[in-house]
């Protein structure tokens, strides 16, 4: 089973899609579109199968794979946007509020460095997270 990336990005009419890059280690094109992450991943998902299925119709090679989704940063900030303040973000991650409000609106582009930052904070959260009990 291949391991391929699927990126996840915001359109500008505000629907999210999800693509692989033309050099994926798969032998099929897909495309996820929605309102929303969750409903462009879910027809991802339905499409990964009628596409499975048609090749086994067809009696063709089928690669399988599993997907990885990832965001580039404007979208991850636009959709996270309702749960995660910038200001909020900033403390996690050092980047300024105001440079993550650029990079959400499209305005500037964060720098690899910049957005191995943000990664790393997010990561890090994700992390301590994990490690939370309620009682």
């Amino acid at each position: 089973m291949k391991q391929v990336k699927a990126y996840v990005a915001k359109e500008a009419n505000g629907t999210y899609s999800i693509f692989v890059n033309d050099d994926a280690p798969i032998n099929y094109g897909l495309v996820g579109e929605g309102n929303t992450v969750q409903e462009a991943m879910d027809e991802w998902n339905r499409t990964y199968e009628a596409m499975k299925e048609s090749y086994r119709k067809d009696n063709m090679p089928f690669v399988e794979a599993q997907f990885t989704f990832v965001y580039d940063v404007p979208s991850f900030l636009v959709y996270y946007g309702g749960l995660l303040t910038f200001k909020g973000l900033a403390k996690l991650t050092g980047v300024s509020a105001a440079q993550l409000s650029q990079y959400a609106t499209g305005y500037r582009n964060p720098s690899p460095k910049t957005t191995e930052k943000i990664q790393q904070g997010l990561h890090t959260l994700g992390r301590e997270l994990c490690q939370i009990s309620l009682v």
